[in-house]
């Protein structure tokens, strides 16, 4: 995996030369300093180490900095300010900075190591001390290279996998490997770690303007976000049919001489397939559109390969079409995907907004008389009871909750039950609370007010940063194609942050302002549709294909040896949960399946 990679410390040109194969280290790119191995790893114009003095930096992405009332683009020019300037508290110049990049500089004479990510977490970067040194990469493979340390699979980690279908950071799958967070920045000196934040989102509460002059400034940053990252020539885009996919597909059309590549991934499962609106977007704007459907003899063949791609289990099943996009793109001669993640954690567009607005309407109801009249009555309501009071009851008992609570209603792991999944030695070894206080230290670390403002700040961590981001680098990785997200090009975000709450929600109506922007640009049943994902028929298939059966039951029966999940869990979930509802228990078969895939390849002493 690309990035920046090295120690501070002890270590030699063998430890180096292992690391960089892990990395993928492009040689041009090696710079070494006395008792420090600083570099990057990647293509020339993505990836530049440099060598000052008594101090080293490696920079790798896309980032810019203001120098000298001019935006500074090209990495070489970027990495040569910063060094210069890092004197002056390398801490203070990481908000000069902007764009997607990952940094590591080092003062080797004073021990000092300082590693940060870009604002909402587009590159990695990984890290761990050991005796006399600091190791970081770009992922747990890579420094677990370092002799200095001793991967161990950390139990708690497992446990919030299952809970979240990834390893939320700043945690990882191993005791002591920590990650950097978006907006973080992590300082080593002397053998010890101190965690930063340099951003938060600037949200303005009460913004206001004329629908014209926003739609304007939305407008030229949209442009000037797709025009930035734009190779003409070898760029194409996803196109999932959603406004996300077909508003960069659209502003790419618009700039091109030719009709713009763009690729889509379907699905032969009633309820799954969304091919007809990504046609609908293709047509609209006179793409040249690349289709493919996912088999499941495809997900056989690309589960090993998916699972070996990531350094910690990650569970998220739209990996998959994800990964058959990239590669088709690749199949037709192009270089680099635009994505179009990250509009709904701007502008307000999953579903989930608009149900915590509804269960939101419950808390201006006094307290009183919801503690002594309400909830007391709901409770008395039960599986006999009319459908509607039933409903009243479950509305209740979910708005009663405070946030982020709330958000685990349905939670797989937490509707199932931990006990009826975990082996108890297993379950004495970890403790269940953490993933919920992990949520509210990441909902309360915010200064927006509004719910909605929440919402979105606590989604830059779980569903991009720690999911979604991943999920799309790691695939393009795997195909060996570039990725580029103009949605979260720094204006756009900066952009964002300025419209007023109900401009993003509107009651429950999703993305207000967003579709009326793009009213005249968007086709309209684009504009209408409701929101749906990229979502695998995985246990749909499960119940059909003889051959995805076997690989879930092979991967599943190895689980059950390992300690984590109690056999007789494993043995219902196969032969009785998923025929009875496929959708719902097929995500459980799912995430164990990668769970064991990934196991059986990862470092560990």
């Amino acid at each position: 995996m690309s990035g920046v990679f090295g120690y501070v410390g002890w270590g030699t040109p063998a430890v180096a030369a292992a690391m960089a194969r892990s990395a993928g280290h492009a040689q041009e790119n090696l710079q070494n300093v006395d008792g420090a191995c600083i570099r990057s790893a990647g293509p020339a114009d993505v990836a530049y180490s440099i060598v000052r003095n008594d101090c080293a930096l490696a920079l790798y992405g896309h980032p810019f900095i203001e120098h000298q009332g001019r935006r500074v683009t090209p990495i070489r020019e970027v990495a040569a300010i910063l060094v210069e300037r890092m004197h002056d508290g390398a801490e203070a110049q990481l908000r000069t900075l902007g764009g997607d990049f990952v940094l590591a500089y080092a003062e080797p004479a004073r021990n000092y190591l300082l590693l940060a990510t870009d604002r909402i977490g587009v590159r990695n970067a990984v890290y761990a001390l050991g005796a006399d040194v600091a190791v970081f990469g770009p992922d747990c493979d890579t420094i677990a290279r370092h002799p200095a340390l001793r991967p161990e699979i950390d139990p708690q980690q497992i446990y919030n996998y299952l809970y979240f279908h990834m390893v939320p950071g700043p945690a990882t799958a191993y005791v002591g490997f920590r990650r950097v967070p978006a907006a973080h920045c992590v300082t080593i000196e002397h053998g010890r770690a101190t965690l930063h934040r340099y951003w938060r989102m600037p949200f303005v509460e009460d913004g206001n303007g004329s629908f014209e002059a926003l739609r304007a400034r939305f407008r030229t940053a949209l442009d000037t976000a797709v025009s930035t990252v734009d190779r003409p020539g070898s760029t194409g885009a996803f196109l999932s049919g959603g406004t996300d996919s077909s508003t960069i597909c659209g502003l790419l059309a618009r700039r091109a001489q030719q009709p713009v590549p763009a690729f889509s991934i379907g699905f032969d499962a009633p309820g799954y397939d969304e091919m007809d609106y990504a046609r609908i977007a293709a047509g609209h704007f006179g793409l040249a559109h690349h289709t493919y459907y996912v088999t499941p003899a495809d997900v056989v063949s690309a589960v090993p390969r998916i699972a070996e791609a990531y350094d910690q289990p990650f569970g998220n099943a739209s990996a998959v079409p994800t990964y058959f996009c990239a590669r088709l793109a690749k199949q037709h001669g192009i270089s680099l995907l635009l994505a179009g993640d990250g509009g709904d954690e701007l502008f307000g567009g999953n579903t989930r907004y608009a149900r915590q607005r509804q269960f939101a309407y419950y808390e201006r109801i006094p307290r009183a008389l919801r503690q002594a009249l309400l909830e007391p009555a709901a409770r008395r309501f039960g599986a006999t009871s009319p459908v509607l009071l039933r409903k009243a009851r479950s509305y209740i008992e979910q708005a009663s909750l405070p946030m982020p609570d709330r958000y685990d209603s349905y939670n797989l792991l937490e509707r199932i039950g931990p006990a009826s999944i975990f082996a108890d030695d297993f379950l004495a070894s970890v403790d269940p609370s953490v993933p919920l206080a992990r949520q509210r230290e990441v909902y309360e670390d915010t200064t927006a007010a509004s719910l909605i403002n929440r919402m979105l700040s606590f989604d830059f961590q779980f569903t991009l940063a720690d999911n979604d981001l991943p999920k799309v680098t790691r695939m393009c990785e795997l195909a060996d194609i570039d990725v580029a997200f103009p949605m979260l090009d720094d204006g756009v975000v900066a952009f964002s942050a300025t419209l007023a709450p109900d401009l993003k929600l509107r009651g429950t109506t999703l993305r207000y302002f967003f579709k009326r922007a793009l009213a005249d640009f968007l086709p309209p049943r684009i504009i209408a549709k409701e929101k749906h994902g990229f979502g695998l028929p995985f246990g749909v298939w499960l119940t059909k294909d003889r051959q995805l059966r076997e690989l879930a039951s092979d991967s599943l029966n190895a689980i059950r040896t390992r300690g984590f999940v109690r056999p007789e869990f494993v043995d219902q979930l196969l032969d009785r949960d998923v025929a009875m509802h496929p959708g719902y228990y097929g995500s459980m078969v799912w995430i164990l399946m990668m769970l064991e895939q990934w196991y059986r390849r990862a470092p560990r002493t």
